[in-house]
């Protein structure tokens, strides 16, 4: 029987230097070489995200819904939440518990990606 043992997102982004800032500074990401000037592995515990240098692409913040790439789930939301906001995150739903059992929040990155994070109640 085969089985997924994680996931790696890949996302275009305009500016590689500065979406590799912004995922270390702002979210916490570790910004990982691969031997590539057009390509970074940001990564976060669990999560790896392959970000690739397309300055000419479509800015994720005008795909509308469609810019939506992730649904991390975060253990200490509250920390990590609150972490988040102080570096400067763009929050576009704050932090609220929902009636289908998570805390959760959304951010949007500096590329324009949007993010949501949640843990179960």
């Amino acid at each position: 029987m085969s089985e997924i043992t994680s996931t790696m997102f890949v996302i275009a982004v305009n500016d590689l230097a500065a979406s590799a800032d912004y995922y270390r500074d702002v979210l916490g990401f570790t910004v990982r070489e691969i031997g590539d000037d057009g390509w970074r592995i940001f990564q976060k515990d669990g999560c790896e995200i392959m970000a690739g240098h397309c300055a000419d692409a479509i800015p994720p913040k005008e795909l509308g819904d469609h810019s939506y790439f992730a649904y991390l789930r975060v253990d200490g939301i509250d920390d990590y939440y609150a972490q988040v906001v102080a570096n400067g995150g763009r929050i576009l739903k704050k932090l609220r518990d929902e009636p289908w059992g998570m805390r959760e929040f959304a951010l949007q990155t500096i590329d324009g990606h949007r993010v949501m994070f949640g843990m179960a109640i």
